[in-house]
């Protein structure tokens, strides 16, 4: 006789399925051989962590994949990997002889599953008794329920078999349990009360009982899209027509849930020719390859060869002969979109291996748009629908070890090829998720590259490069995609070999050349709220590193203090970015910025700080023709009174446009001799101002 399988799915990220897999399995006490089975592939280990068991499970791995302990309270654990990497070795078969062995054994098994569900955990989800699903009772955790719903059903699940439990253990539930009910269509089997309810415990133990008492249902030997409404079974039915409350009613959520389904189980008679081709082949290749679902881009390993190169021949012996679809040419261009689609970012592949595409921005599964050369462009290449979308942002993140969810619906984040992404998903969006991705070309700009683009001239880049020798601090400021991240790597590259820099960013994009670098990057919050690593943090901590100097990515909070301290305390030399429209803002956006920080401190006491730290802002701007410019730059002379003194350096003139509607104008230079070249002297460092008056001034130029 089989064990009974509970499957245990949060319906969003923190809602407490796997704090409830540990709790239900203390049925172990009055039921020996209970099993608890780690099947979430992400990696978390979340499991383990929580029982302490981290070394125990690697020490008894098998393969770098399976590994089983038995803890001092008799309940055994099974953690399937321990890591995204070793969850693409893990082989179906292996998972079903697993299954079967268990079944030997076990009397009854939790399974803590990733949803959407991985092709290896198919054997646990045939067999599962029910599923049981952990809702958060608040707007946020009924919303992302309603969205598991929906793929639980998509993926073939009766309802009939999915319990929804509403757990508020954490805080005072928001929505109750019948507006539940009404928003998901389907009766919620239990409550649990908040942890500080003397309920709390009963409501465990009843719970447990429940489950120890539900019979085990034939297997779901073939995973069907189901037809079945989620409006609860018949028995609840007949229970509430005899409490005189009626069957509940079916709402437009649920009407919702049914379109949905319907849409994506559509009768394969109603697609072209193209799109059922395309979903044969990855059919056949979930059937052939055993592939898990995860992401195999961003890894490298010898496995990951053999396994890209094993997709690659299986989708051409799939596409061989099928001459109905077109040309050769045709067929070629269908097996790289299939391609793209299971190794890559799919819709996306086509415009990341474009190098003239400098931004990529996605405005929900039907708009792309792309920055090519300044202008921004809409892409042909379209999403099928949002959940494609999602996945493709979710196979982003995991290499780098973030999340996007329902509880942390916003996240940075870098690419192997150090391209900058930033994605954001409802309850935030509107029309579904939106994904930005900043890519950096393969050959970083230098110096003579500017110069030729015309962002500045070789006075001017001689100039700053005096600056970063004498070590003056120096804020690289402008909006959003003007090029200060570019600006700054080439600016790194006049800092000598012989100095140690710390560079600090949420998420790394600097590239210095110099040999003597440790890079540090920010951490967003685990899943518990907790783990937190600001940039502020890093500041902070990097003043222990013994820099010589200190790199920021981008100061845009309380940062601004520690790194204004850090200017003001021996650290010469350090360079950062910041938002703004021209250097005057640069010196506001900072003041409010070291506001941010929490400390009372007097206006005037913060404006003497930055008056004397920041020694040069460089202003950069992108133009109405899409190039960029060094629009300014700008000295910080000191205070007069309240206010910190300023003054232009160089600063570059609009003329208009010209027959390419580019822009046309003209660097000056203000005629102003630069403070800053008595530290130029006392450096060492040799600069002829008359280069720089060679440019032309305003007022030679009538200004």
């Amino acid at each position: 006789m089989s064990a009974p399988i509970f499957v245990m799915i949060g319906a969003k990220g923190g809602a407490g399925s796997t704090t409830l897999s540990l709790e239900l399995a203390q049925i172990g006490r009055r039921r020996p051989g209970v099993t608890i089975v780690d099947a979430d592939l992400a990696g978390r280990r979340s499991i383990a962590v929580v029982l302490d068991s981290l070394r125990a499970l690697d020490e008894a791995r098998v393969d770098g994949c399976l590994s089983t302990i038995r803890t001092s309270s008799g309940i055994d654990i099974v953690e399937l990997t321990p890591s995204i990497h070793a969850g693409f070795t893990l082989k179906l078969a292996v998972v079903e002889n697993l299954v079967n062995d268990l079944n030997a054994k076990a009397s009854l098994l939790f399974v803590d599953a990733p949803q959407p569900f991985a092709a290896v955990v198919r054997p646990f989800i045939t067999r599962a008794t029910k599923f049981i699903m952990v809702v958060e009772p608040s707007v946020l955790g009924v919303t992302s329920a309603h969205s598991t719903l929906v793929e639980l059903v998509r993926f073939g699940i009766p309802v009939s078999r999915i319990m929804v439990i509403s757990n508020s253990r954490d805080g005072k539930p928001e929505i109750p349990k019948h507006d539940i009910e009404r928003a998901l269509g389907c009766p919620v089997s239990a409550e649990i009360p908040p942890r500080s309810d003397r309920r709390f415990v009963k409501a465990i133990d009843a719970l447990r009982d429940t489950i120890m008492q539900l019979p085990a249902p034939d297997p779901l030997d073939t995973l069907q899209p189901s037809t079945s409404t989620p409006i609860g079974d018949r028995r609840d039915a007949h229970r509430r027509r005899a409490m005189g409350a009626g069957p509940i009613p079916v709402t437009s959520e649920t009407q919702r849930v049914q379109e949905q389904t319907k849409s994506a189980n559509a009768d394969p008679e109603d697609l072209d020719e193209r799109s059922k081709l395309k979903a044969e082949v990855h059919a056949a290749l979930a059937e052939r390859l055993e592939l898990t679902g995860t992401s195999l881009v961003g890894n490298d390993s010898q496995r990951l060869a053999e396994m890209t190169a094993e997709i690659k021949d299986a989708v051409s012996a799939l596409l061989a002969g099928r001459s109905e679809i077109g040309s050769a040419e045709e067929i070629a261009f269908l097996r790289q979109e299939i391609l793209d689609e299971v190794l890559g970012y799919g819709p996306l592949e086509e415009l990341m291996r474009d190098e003239s595409v400098s931004e990529i921005m996605v405005n929900g599964a039907k708009q792309i748009f792309v920055e090519r050369k300044g202008q921004l462009l809409l892409a042909k290449q379209t999403f099928s629908d949002d959940r494609q979308l999602r996945l493709v942002i979710e196979r982003m993140l995991a290499p780098i070890g973030r999340r996007i969810d329902e509880s942390q619906p916003m996240v940075d984040g870098r690419l192997a090829d150090g391209s900058r992404i930033n994605a954001i998903i409802n309850p935030l969006t509107l029309d579904g998720p939106s994904l930005t991705i900043r890519r950096f070309g393969k050959k970083r700009l230098q110096c003579a590259d500017l110069i030729k683009l015309g962002a500045f001239t070789q006075p001017m880049a001689e100039f700053v490069e005096a600056c970063v020798k004498a070590r003056l601090n120096i804020i690289i400021s402008g909006g959003t995609g003007c090029g200060k991240t570019t600006f700054l790597n080439m600016l790194s590259n006049f800092i000598p070999e012989d100095e140690r820099i710390v560079t600090i960013e949420d998420a790394a994009e600097l590239y210095l050349n110099q040999e003597h670098v440790v890079r540090l990057e920010s951490r967003p919050a685990n899943l518990e709220g907790k783990g937190e690593i600001r940039i502020r943090d890093l500041v902070k901590n990097s003043l222990r590193m013994r820099p010589d100097r200190i790199v920021v990515g981008e100061c845009r909070g309380g940062e601004a203090l520690d790194m204004l301290q850090a200017m003001n305390t021996g650290h010469d030399g350090s360079i950062t970015t910041a938002h703004s429209n021209s250097a005057r803002d640069t010196i506001s956006r900072i003041e409010t910025m070291v506001m941010m920080a929490g400390f009372d401190l007097p206006i005037r006491a913060i404006r003497e700080q930055i008056a004397s730290a920041i020694d040069v802002v460089i202003q950069i701007s992108r133009m109405r023709d899409g190039s960029r410019k060094v629009v300014n730059i700008t000295e910080v002379v000191g205070m007069e009174g309240d206010i910190v003194t300023m003054q232009d350096i160089i600063s570059y003139r609009i003329d208009g446009l010209d027959e390419n509607n580019k822009v046309k104008g003209r660097f000056l230079f203000s005629g102003v001799q630069p403070n800053c070249l008595k530290r130029f002297e006392e450096s060492g460092i040799k600069f002829d101002i008359s280069k720089l008056a060679a440019m032309g001034s305003p007022t030679a130029n009538k200004w």
